[in-house]
């Protein structure tokens, strides 16, 4: 089944690519020549990944799906929640982003969290939602080299080391998107659409 994945963000497509195996061909959003940038004016992960997908697949007409991740974290108000990729303003940085979160969790003894992943699937017979949480705690310092976003400073529960201190195979066998991508690709290979 081709499927288009609506992201740019390169490091998602490995990791998903990754997750999902060789029983589905992702399509880019080059690929089918789409270039814009899709706002994400919601305040739920839902949402977002609603309107990525049905604003591509209304532009290409081909089967889409998109996701939207966030890391929320009990203490802070569930910040930075949907507002992740951006919390420490424009242009999007991770790292200052993560130093923005070590400030506000400065001497903050709870320091539970999760991360959330939502997946919107829009095909022309409908659309349907798929979701995974991973849950953890937040570190008081960086630690790991590998990974993207949070995952310097993400410390799965089990585990006493960061998700960018794994190898990419641990990662994706326990994370927020393999549990929502697990759920995505059972679907995929169930359905008679």
């Amino acid at each position: 089944m081709e499927l288009v994945f609506c992201t740019n963000n390169q490091h998602k497509i490995q990791e998903v690519s990754a997750i999902m195996g060789p029983h589905f061909h992702f399509l880019k959003l080059k690929d089918v020549h789409f270039f814009d940038d899709i706002p994400e004016p919601f305040d739920t992960l839902e949402a977002n990944a609603a309107i990525k997908a049905n604003t591509v697949y209304f532009f290409c007409n081909k089967n889409c799906f998109a996701e939207d991740t966030g890391l929320f974290i009990e203490e802070i108000n569930g910040e930075p929640g949907v507002f992740s990729a951006r919390y420490a303003g424009e242009p999007v940085d991770s790292m200052k982003n993560i130093e923005k979160v070590l400030r506000k969790m400065d001497g903050i003894a709870n320091r539970r969290a999760f991360f959330k992943t939502v997946i919107t699937l829009v095909m022309p017979q409908g659309e349907w939602q798929f979701e995974g949480v991973c849950h953890g705690q937040i570190s008081t310092e960086i630690s790991g080299l590998d990974g993207f976003g949070y995952d310097p400073i993400f410390i799965p529960d089990g585990y006493d080391i960061t998700f960018a201190n794994m190898l990419p195979e641990i990662k994706n066998g326990i994370s927020h998107r393999k549990k929502a991508f697990d759920a995505f690709a059972d679907f995929l290979l169930k359905c008679k659409l």
